[in-house]
């Protein structure tokens, strides 16, 4: 079993750094409050309308994109045979930075996945191998329990409210997580002697 410091998974940075310091981490810390209420509020409308109207996501966002493309073409026109300005639309486009930073957070993450696939995979890692078998038995068994949607719905919601409460409340989280963290370390040290006596006899 790993050693437990006195932080969560013995990390020496912020949770605003751990989640890249960038746009992501401010509205899923909620720095920017506009848009992390207005991520909220579209969540949970657009959950309410899955479930009202038996909507897919597909369906939906087909309709949705129908309407406002027809508005837009019918605003455009009129405009043009009444003399009006067109609807003030910006050039919808995707600057290199962001392709670069986006492809670069991929590539951390897909690298990291594979590192730890392999490590498994080669039995280097028995506490590793553990907690993501735990990890995807959890996963598993939440996914038997609801629907793809809605768990994608409170994936979300929870991205959106786990990550602010815990920087909140930092001390008192980590101070249980590093206490449980010990005694399960205990535990696990008794099981060990308990399965395999003789490591004990040769220390």
């Amino acid at each position: 079993m790993g050693s437990c410091s006195d932080k969560l998974f013995n990390r020496e940075r912020t949770i605003h750094e751990i989640l890249g310091s960038g746009i992501v981490a401010d509205v899923s810390l909620w720095r920017n409050k506009n848009e992390s209420v207005g991520i909220v509020t579209v969540t949970i409308a657009s959950w309410i309308v899955f479930e009202t109207f038996a909507y897919t996501f597909f369906t939906l966002v087909s309709s949705v994109l129908l309407l406002l493309l027809s508005i837009l073409f019918l605003w455009s026109k009129s405009a043009s045979i009444l003399n009006r300005p067109s609807p003030p639309l910006p050039e919808f486009q995707i600057s290199e930075t962001m392709a670069e930073e986006a492809s670069k957070v991929l590539r951390i993450h897909v690298n990291r996945l594979l590192q730890v696939s392999y490590d498994i995979a080669m039995g280097r890692d028995s506490e590793l191998f553990i907690r993501v078998a735990v990890s995807l038995f959890l996963i598993s068994f939440v996914g038997s329990l609801t629907d793809f949607q809605t768990l994608c719905h409170t994936g979300v919601l929870v991205v959106m409210t786990v990550p602010a409460f815990y920087e909140r409340y930092e001390d008192y989280i980590d101070g249980s997580i590093v206490f449980i963290c010990s005694k399960a370390k205990e535990l696990y040290l008794r099981f060990e002697i308990w399965v395999y006596p003789e490591n004990k006899k040769l220390s």
